[in-house]
Parts: C-alpha cells; sequence; structure tokens
C-alpha cells in the first residue's frame, strides 16, 4: 500500500500532535487517582482504583492513535517525533514509580528499565549526530508490550483487591513483568552491538 504523501504544514497543532498533549496532560490526574487507590492493604482500593486502572489504559492505547494520525494524514513534524517518545516515557514510569511507591515492583527493575532508557537515548543522540537513525526493533516493541500489559495488569489487581480474580491477575501481571525486564536487557544490549562501530570509534 503507498504511503500517505507528507502535506506542507502550518502549525504543529495537528490531531496527532494534540493527541500526544493530551496524554501528557493526563499523566498527572492518573498519577492522583492512583495515589488515592491505595486502600489499607494496598490494593481494593474502590473507585480511585478503576479509575486509575481506565485511565491509564486508555493513555497508553493513546500512543498507537497519533502515530496512526500522523502516518494516515501525512502530518508527521519533529515536535511530534520529540514529544511522543517523552510522553511515552512519562507514562511508563508514572507508573513504574506509582507501583514502586506501593511495593509492587522491584527497585531493581525500575533502575534497570531507566537504565536501558538512559542508555539507548544516548546510543540514539551519538548515532544522530553520525547520520544514522536508530530506529525501534521488533525487540524493543515487544518490550514496550509487554511492559505496558505488566503495568496495566498491577493496576487492574489493584482495583479488584485480593479475591481469586484478582490474584490470577496479579500472578499474570508478575510473569509479564518479568519478561519485560528481561526483554529489556536483552534489547538493551542488542542497541549496544548494534551501535558500537559508533560509540566506540576511536
Amino acid at each position: 500500500m503507498a504511503s500517505t504523501p507528507q502535506r506542507e504544514l502550518n502549525s504543529i497543532w495537528t490531531p496527532a500532535n494534540v493527541v500526544t498533549c493530551i496524554r501528557i496532560v493526563f499523566i498527572p490526574v492518573f498519577m492522583i487517582a492512583a495515589l488515592l487507590s491505595a486502600g489499607p492493604d494496598g490494593v481494593g482500593g474502590g473507585a480511585a482504583a478503576w479509575v486509575a486502572f481506565i485511565l491509564y489504559v486508555l493513555l497508553s492505547l493513546t500512543d498507537k492513535v497519533d502515530g496512526i494520525l500522523a502516518r494516515s494524514r501525512g502530518e508527521i513534524t519533529d515536535f511530534g517525533k520529540f514529544l511522543d517518545p517523552i510522553a511515552d516515557k512519562l507514562l511508563v514510569f508514572s507508573a513504574l514509580l506509582i507501583l514502586l511507591d506501593q511495593g509492587v515492583v522491584s527497585v531493581w527493575a525500575v533502575f534497570i528499565i531507566l537504565t536501558r532508557e538512559f542508555l539507548v537515548s544516548a546510543m540514539r543522540m551519538v548515532a544522530s549526530a553520525a547520520g544514522r537513525v536508530i530506529a525501534a526493533d521488533s525487540l524493543g516493541k515487544w518490550k514496550t508490550a509487554t511492559t505496558m500489559v505488566a503495568l496495566s495488569g498491577f493496576l487492574l489487581w489493584e482495583a479488584l483487591g485480593t479475591n481469586h480474580v484478582g490474584l490470577i491477575v496479579y500472578w499474570f501481571s508478575s510473569a509479564c513483568f518479568l519478561v519485560a525486564v528481561v526483554l529489556t536487557v536483552i534489547s538493551g544490549a542488542q542497541y549496544l552491538i548494534g551501535a558500537r562501530d559508533i560509540i566506540f570509534k576511536p
């Protein structure tokens, strides 16, 4: 299928960029709801927990929406290229920090994920200066997908509570999160190996 030709734009406020900005604006709202959701035992916090879960899922889905809008309308902008990855990382780390504060995820897992993001971002900047673009590969996309599923699952568990369904969701989310951490390490190493000729160039 032929790609949509890039149109000439007079403003950065394309529908795709507006969706990205909405995602960023609502991240603090999600965080407030998630912080208010903790009950006496940390889970089953009632309405606030459900608001946090639903809002997080909706915000996660907007990542696909803005990309589809930008490509289908031929409205890919430098502003969008700059803002979209920032919005994605803010969304992931907002949930990770909330879950870390609630003792759901390990500080070491958060450290590994954060380190990988810093390293990949730094590698992309160095590669860009050398005239090379390091695009996201399939392994990185799987890492992102499993991370989002795991985080959404943990938030759903907090909304459901410690009943049988909630425990199933918790263990499924824990398994997904473990896979996400493993993929984080492997994909980070893969990026490093792929850009070694630039990074370690004398």
